[in-house]
């Protein structure tokens, strides 16, 4: 059987021009390798958004990392702050990968 290793999965849906700040934060808590995806639109507590093409002012971008609990922990401490403020949505579970050593 292959042998699987305990991770933490973060996921911050965040407006595209927050981005940089967020990857910063997440590289101060040790987290250097991550994903950036593209959202389509959706619906919240503020109502219904979409990506604007023309002018990007509601693009939200999804960043996804893999990491350690201790990386994951600094993480979110750093980013609790702006959850509100910046209207952020964070979530954060447990999974469990294959070669763990490349998520450390």
């Amino acid at each position: 059987m292959t042998e699987t290793i305990h991770r933490r999965r973060i996921e911050v849906l965040a407006d595209e021009p927050l981005i940089p700040a967020i990857v910063a934060l997440a590289a101060e808590a040790g987290i250097i390798h991550y994903t950036l995806l593209p959202t389509a639109g959706g619906a919240g507590a503020h109502g219904r958004w979409r990506d604007d093409q023309l002018s990007g002012a509601t693009a939200k971008v999804m960043l996804l990392a893999i990491t350690s609990q201790d990386h994951a922990a600094a993480f979110i401490d750093r980013l609790a702050p702006l959850l509100e403020s910046h209207h952020l949505l964070l979530m954060s579970s447990d999974v469990e990968v294959v070669r763990g050593r490349k998520f450390d």
